[in-house]
């Protein structure tokens, strides 16, 4: 028996625009193509709206959002929106692959150079046309006008605290998993101070302390996110398990459990077109036995020898569903 799983992020949206026509069932060059999908399960896909931080990006990410509709309407036996605890609680028994959307990082919707109110204006636009966002990720990478991403030493910005206090009260999470450390504190300072409702998850982040590298979270940051009853994606990429030991995989779950976040861990497998990517380096950039969607089911029974049925549960959908069902009730 397969177990149901929920997954925090992919590409698939983003890859879509590389197609003269998008065809989300198309297997060749990713990872989370519809088919792969539906093999490993999966019953609620969170499709991430993602931009790189340059000029034009804006109508790249309103782009992708008419994609995740345009899923919707063609597809209709195939993929369901969840936006709702109705539609939610129906995943587990239903055929239909489950998508909702979000926004990896915010440069999609407001330019560098222009007035931040025109960019809100164009969020509302990307929410209007997929119904609703689960989360909004400030920065990529790199640093732009809202924060400092995984590669800086940047904190929080002004236009970041503008939009932080835009998101107050609106049911829309803010996901650390680009956030440099010092934008991460700054946050939740802010988010403290000021004392915002913003909920936070990390949608696909690992555990620095089983391996080195920025894009993974520092243990005091992850006992944040924890403490908060929040969601940390486990992220599949070679780069951010150890690109040396396929099963280091296990050992963020289980460091991740360590902490305390037996209900916080689930997946964020970050799924995305890899082609063209100018760092040689990476390849291959998953793992074999994760090379698709389609390996959740060995990775929950690996997963199933060293936790409680509950817990197995837990982290392939339940910690999402119950986080879920807070968030929208």
């Amino acid at each position: 028996m397969k177990h149901p799983v929920i997954d925090l992020h992919c590409d698939l949206l983003a890859h879509m625009l590389n197609m003269p026509t998008p065809d989300p069932f198309d297997k060749e060059g990713i990872g989370c193509s519809f088919p792969a999908l539906a093999a490993g399960n999966i019953k609620l896909q969170v499709m991430a709206i993602f931009t790189a931080t340059e000029k034009g990006s804006t109508l790249l990410a309103v782009k992708q959002s008419e994609i995740f509709a345009s899923f919707l309407a063609k597809y209709p036996d195939d993929c369901r929106l969840v936006h709702e605890v109705s539609t939610l609680n129906q995943i587990t028994s239903s055929s239909k692959l489950g998508m909702i959307a979000a926004i990896e990082n915010a440069s999609g919707f407001c330019e560098e150079d222009e007035p931040l109110a025109i960019g809100l204006e164009r969020l509302e636009q990307i929410i209007t046309n997929t119904t609703r966002i689960l989360y909004i990720g400030l920065t990529h990478h790199l640093e732009n006008r809202f924060g400092g991403g995984n590669n800086s030493d940047v904190g929080l910005k002004d236009d970041g605290k503008t939009l932080l206090q835009y998101l107050n009260g609106r049911k829309i999470a803010v996901d650390f998993s680009h956030a440099s450390d010092a934008l991460a504190y700054d946050m939740l300072a802010y988010i403290a101070e000021h004392s915002l409702d913003i909920p936070i998850l990390a949608s696909h982040s690992n555990y620095r302390s089983i391996f080195d590298h920025v894009r993974n979270l520092p243990d005091d940051l992850a006992k944040e996110i924890i403490k908060r009853g929040a969601l940390i994606g486990v992220n599949f990429l070679r780069a951010f398990v150890n690109p040396d030991d396929s099963n280091a995989l296990y050992e963020h779950i289980n460091h991740g459990i360590q902490l305390g976040g037996i209900n916080s861990i689930c997946f964020g497998a970050d799924y995305y077109a890899t082609g063209g990517h100018p760092d040689l380096s990476r390849i291959p950039f998953y793992f074999k036995e994760h090379g698709d969607a389609s390996c959740y089911p060995a990775i929950l029974n690996s997963i199933s020898e060293q936790v409680s049925p509950d817990a197995v549960a837990g982290i392939g959908y339940q910690n999402v569903i119950n986080y879920l069902n807070k968030l929208w009730e």
